[in-house]
């Protein structure tokens, strides 16, 4: 066996004691640096002394600290700071009532603002809304003695006169049975000019013709709508109708439909398309609504084309339907009104329209289900043409194209384009043929089934923080502010109320087209302007990361007043979004005198989502000898 190296020993010995020193000295060099590095920045120490020849024979802090009994002041100020800038005064909020003249202000249907544009189609009665400089900075005043609207059914045929009060119709329309004035309310028989024994038979007469029975007709749309009682007594056959009417001389029409709880909107077939999607309502009806259907090479039918569903119906009465028995009461000649339904059956028949009935005072035409046959008969009929390279769901400003909108492509004459519609109530939850079909990018059946369980939760859950939206009857005009996929409005389908859903022209994907085709109604808006309803619409307002979609776009005030002109006095919001835009929107609110408060996440405090839940407190216009303030 091999004998050890004693040098070996040695070496790792003398290694390892070299190193220990090599250490030692490391360390002592460190604490000198040191030290001499805290001497050398140390602040110049003032000393309070009797002694002279004390101070001046200190060479050390430690020596010093040491021989001197006074006090030692030492400096910790940072002497590399800049000057602080300016102090500025917090900006104080102020919202003050608009005036009392002001409490039906509709900002973009204003009537001396329409007196600027052109009478020609009717476009001075479209939207023109305020410049930026000219927006109102105050809250729109209810009426004095405004009162909570009669809860539905009740509301269908009473109206208190404080909350519109206007009694032109019931000089008007006295003998076609619209409305009665008695004592301190209207009364709404539910009559109409071209139904005066009431909108029940009316609408019995129309089953007669169509089948308003078995769920394949859910959406409607009603123009030119009266104080929308057709649409108000379609509701008890499930049947969910948008009447629309512009702000003209029949004064506060739409505002009766929506005291009412009636959904209406202020509108207008003039220039531009109506604000919903192509294949959007089951059947469109017009009775005596005084639109030139013939005229402009059938304009106003090419647009009622574009937003009937494949197989929708439209219904006609009045002039000049059955005009051999009314042209005398009409006041017109008999060429006259032959000429002008002349003129509708030739449009009709060149949009490939069938004409189903005409019965009595009624007449009713279907669109094709698909196109296969009307793109064939373009031989025959030149005008009007299929559209080419058009967005047929853009309809925000767009103006109308006198050109046929296409419908989505099938291989079979039996089949319907776009995809066929499950019949009500099973159409509510169907998966959308939008999204069936992929038509919408990012949206899958899986995606609007998960979407469906959410909002079902989330309402559950709103009911849990909102004893108003739980109580059956408090509410019935609801507005939700950004939709998607309408799953807000299929929750509370069950409970007594309607919900207008919105879609902003802003939204990555437009969705409005799916809120249809589930049997549900919206429209499309641009929060950055105001609303075309009349103050005091909705008891409810759902707005959910809608503040966060329009950043950057416009001011928060803005989109709030508006939100305070159309809610109801003691009408209630809940926003949802992201908790530092709900710390801004509290403290507006709380300017506007509204009562709020922000609660936490379904899912709890860890989410930065929050919800605030906000409800406008009860105030109207002052009596005439209590000056401008609100009461």
């Amino acid at each position: 066996m091999a004998c050890p190296n004693p040098l070996h020993h040695l070496w790792f010995f003398n290694t390892q004691r070299a190193n220990l020193y090599y250490l030692t000295f490391i360390a002592i060099l460190c604490s000198f640096f040191y030290l001499i590095g805290i001497w050398t920045h140390s602040t110049t120490i003032p000393i309070t002394s009797s002694s002279s020849s004390a101070a001046a024979t200190q060479c050390s802090l430690q020596t010093l600290i040491a021989t001197t009994p006074n006090t030692i002041t030492l400096d910790f100020r940072a002497h590399h700071t800049a000057a602080d800038p300016p102090p500025t005064a917090a900006r104080v909020l102020h919202l003050p009532p608009c005036d009392a003249k002001l409490s039906e202000y509709t900002p973009c249907e204003d009537a001396k603002r329409s007196l600027k544009f052109d009478r020609n189609m009717l476009i001075y009665r479209e939207r023109h809304c305020p410049e930026p400089n000219e927006v109102l900075k105050c809250r729109v005043p209810a009426p004095r003695g405004y009162t909570a609207p009669f809860r539905w059914p009740e509301s269908r045929e009473n109206v208190w006169y404080a909350n519109v009060p206007h009694k032109w119709l019931t000089f008007e329309k006295k003998k076609q049975n619209w409305v009665r004035f008695e004592k301190d309310r209207f009364k709404f028989p539910g009559g109409g000019t071209m139904f005066p024994n009431g909108a029940d038979a009316y609408i019995d007469d129309i089953s007669r013709l169509i089948n308003l029975k078995d769920g394949s007709i859910r959406t409607a749309i009603d123009t030119g709508c009266g104080v929308a009682s057709w649409g108000a007594y379609l509701l008890s056959r499930n049947i969910v109708t948008v009447s629309f009417a512009p702000r003209d001389t029949h004064e506060a029409q739409v505002q009766f439909a929506l005291e009412r709880g009636v959904p209406a909107l202020i509108g207008v077939l003039a220039s531009i398309r109506l604000p919903y999607p192509s294949r959007a309502f089951d059947m469109a009806h017009c009775s005596r609504c005084l639109i030139p259907w013939g005229q402009y090479d059938g304009l106003y039918l090419i647009e009622v084309d574009r937003i009937l569903r494949p197989g929708g119906y439209w219904i006609l009465s009045g002039p000049p339907i059955n005009w051999e028995k009314h042209w005398k009461g009409w006041n017109r000649t008999q060429q006259d009104l032959n000429a002008e339904q002349n003129g509708i059956e030739n449009v009709a028949k060149s949009l490939c329209w069938k004409k189903l009935k005409q019965k009595d005072d009624l007449a009713i035409w279907q669109k094709p289900t698909n196109h296969i046959h009307c793109k064939i008969n373009r031989k025959v009929f030149k005008k009007p043409q299929f559209c080419q390279a058009q967005d047929p769901d853009k309809a925000w400003y767009t103006k109308m194209d006198k050109c046929l909108t296409p419908l989505p492509e099938v291989s079979d004459i039996k089949e319907v384009s776009g995809g066929t519609l499950a019949k009500w109530p099973e159409r509510l939850n169907t998966i959308p043929p939008r999204i069936s079909e992929g038509t919408l990018k990012g949206i899958t059946a899986e995606t609007f089934t998960e979407n469906t369980e959410l909002w079902k939760n989330r309402v559950a859950h709103y009911k849990t923080l909102d004893y108003q939206l739980a109580e059956p009857g408090r509410y019935r005009n609801l507005l939700d502010m950004n939709s998607y996929l309408g799953g807000f409005a299929a929750a509370l389908v069950d409970d007594p109320v309607w919900v207008m859903n919105i879609v902003p022209v802003e939204a990555e994907i437009n969705t409005l087209g799916v809120i249809f085709e589930r049997g549900l109604i919206g429209t499309y808006q641009n929060w950055c302007e105001a609303m075309s309803t009349y103050p005091r619409t909705y008891d409810f307002i759902h707005a959910d990361s809608v503040f966060s979609l329009y950043r950057d776009r416009c001011d928060m005030e803005d989109i709030l007043l508006e939100m305070d002109r159309i809610l109801r006095p003691e009408g209630s919001v809940i926003f949802r979004d992201d908790v530092d835009y709900l710390v801004k929107i509290k403290s507006i609110v709380d300017a506007m005198q509204w009562d709020s408060r922000i609660v936490d996440h379904e899912k709890g405090p860890l989410q930065r989502e929050k919800i605030l839940l906000a409800v406008k407190q009860y105030w109207t216009a002052p009596a005439p000898q209590e000056g401008k303030n609100a009461s």
